[in-house]
């Protein structure tokens, strides 16, 4: 039995348990958060949730949906349990895991977004309306600046941009 290399199924309480202790974090006084080992409580909760493994885009959205419904308030309640957990013994010291650059690429990206647009709470939940609210603030600031002339084709005229498309008018 041979497996794809590529990852073809991913376990959408992930990024849920992610989120959540992000949310979490937060709240804590940054001293305590030194001491807490992100990835221990993440791990931790995991093995306390049930999975919800999807293989395609459409089961990942209604698995993440289910997780979201269902499984909210038991997420929150096992993620505040797995800080207090990892907190008990904070003079005990484990090598970490290294995560491949794949699985740090979502984490980093959403790093990068929320250095880029000055919002420090971004999370995966918020970001669509984040980046649409940016769009409009852009669009409303650019109004008063001279369009540029729209170069034309045989074909008619194209725009500008992609940004100049009607697809993403807000």
């Amino acid at each position: 039995m041979q497996f794809n290399r590529a990852v073809s199924y991913r376990n959408a309480m992930e990024s849920l348990v992610v989120e959540e202790v992000d949310r979490q974090l937060q709240r804590l006084p940054a001293k305590l958060v030194e001491y807490i080992s992100t990835a221990e409580v993440i791990a931790y909760a995991l093995n306390r949730l049930p999975s919800l493994y999807a293989t395609s885009e459409k089961g990942w959205r209604q698995q993440r949906l289910r997780g979201k419904n269902e499984l909210k308030n038991q997420v929150n309640t096992v993620v505040r349990q797995a800080l207090v957990a990892v907190q008990r013994d904070p003079l005990r010291v484990a090598a970490p895991l290294d995560m491949t650059e794949e699985e740090l690429e979502p984490y980093t990206a959403l790093q990068g977004l929320r250095r880029v647009l000055g919002k420090d709470n971004l999370s995966w939940d918020t970001l669509v309306d984040v980046v649409e609210g940016s769009l409009r603030k852009a669009r409303r600031e650019g109004k008063g600046e001279q369009q540029q002339p729209v170069p034309s084709t045989s074909q008619g005229a194209l725009p500008v941009s992609d940004w100049d498309d009607n697809r993403y008018n807000l």
